[in-house]
């Protein structure tokens, strides 16, 4: 009997990082960084101008001039940093959690009979070193920041290895613009400390779980916004009256969404199929390689380039695909996921 893929699939993230909180000091007190106190979500209510496009039914100029004179007015959260700190400080934990490529549930004992075999192959023969230097480059290029990096004076990201009694091993420390965000070039002064860091998180995908601390430092100036996650309010009911833009908070602490840093963490895959007409540079780690910026799915079914193919293809037909390839389809089972296949 043809082995099928099991209905029942399921892995578990094995990068998991906490949500960042947000603290503000001075640039040359970083050193003191743990005892800056907290970057706080406000609101204020704003009057804006009708800006959006109009339809061509709403063009007439009398009409336009009255929406014009309406004003838009508008509560918003925001967080900034004080006037008299000019530097943003972003703190989280990152668990590497070991049983990469291990199911967490499989309700069928041939598949994952096959399945542990090739992820036993990768490992022996692949091992886990690209995935780990892939994901130690995007702790130290800061890219977890999002816009807070974006015009940023200076960005240096420190990470500690935090051993079980919480006593720390030594700081790496990275300049962050030292570092790409559209390769995986690293610079040459920063590469032992980046080998050491890659060691740590291929240890933990590999066999010993670790605990990360990783602190980032922005120099954005005083005064400035700063950018924690926004939410999303799926039901506002009556509009009037409710804030137009919700920041994320934890006790009023501005903060990231520990889904976005995950996000920003998986950004290695280069392997992609790509026309060569507009290098998008990594992305992230998903099943049909989306990008929703651009409305692009680069892994498409139709070219045998999704997860999906690739994982069927390589346990169900025995046909291994290619070495990077390899790698993308053992970042998505590191990313976690359902994956199972409905019985038809």
């Amino acid at each position: 009997m043809a082995l099928k893929t099991a209905s029942v699939l399921a892995f578990e993230r094995k990068l998991d990082p906490s949500d960042a909180l947000f603290s503000s000091g001075q640039w040359s007190d970083r050193d003191h960084g743990e005892s800056w106190p907290a970057v706080i979500v406000r609101e204020k209510s704003v009057r804006g101008t009708i800006s959006h496009r109009f339809s061509a039914k709403d063009q007439d100029p009398a009409k336009l001039d009255d929406s014009i004179q309406s004003p838009n007015l508008q509560a918003v959260d925001v967080a900034t940093l004080p006037y008299v700190h000019d530097t943003l400080r972003v703190r989280f934990t990152l668990r590497v959690l070991d049983g990469a490529g291990v199911p967490a549930a499989c309700n069928s004992v041939d598949y994952q009979a096959r399945l542990n075999a090739i992820v036993e192959h990768y490992a022996s023969k692949v091992g886990f070193a690209v995935l780990a230097r892939r994901y130690a480059h995007n702790l130290a290029n800061g890219r977890f920041l999002w816009r807070n990096r974006v015009g940023a004076e200076q960005v240096e990201v420190r990470a500690r290895y935090l051993i079980h009694d919480d006593k720390a091993s030594p700081c790496w420390t990275f300049n962050s613009h030292n570092f790409s965000l559209r390769n995986f070039d690293e610079p040459a002064p920063a590469a032992p400390a980046l080998q050491e860091l890659a060691q740590v998180i291929e240890q933990g995908l590999s066999g010993s779980a670790v605990l990360l601390e990783v602190v980032a430092y922005a120099r954005v100036g005083d005064g400035q916004e700063v950018y924690p996650s926004q939410e999303l309010i799926l039901d506002r009911g009556n509009k009037k009256g409710r804030k137009s833009k919700t920041l994320y908070s934890l006790g009023s602490v501005a903060a990231l969404h520990s889904q976005k840093i995950g996000n920003a963490l998986r950004t290695i895959d280069t392997w992609y199929p790509d026309d060569g007409a507009s290098p998008m540079g990594p992305i992230a780690i998903e099943p049909y390689g989306s990008v929703t910026t651009q409305g692009k799915a680069y892994r498409q079914p139709r070219m045998k380039a999704d997860f999906y193919t690739l994982l069927s293809e390589w346990v169900l037909n025995g046909r291994p695909p290619s070495e990077e390839n390899q790698h993308f389809v053992m970042a998505m089972l590191i990313r976690g996921g359902v994956f199972g296949e409905k019985d038809s």
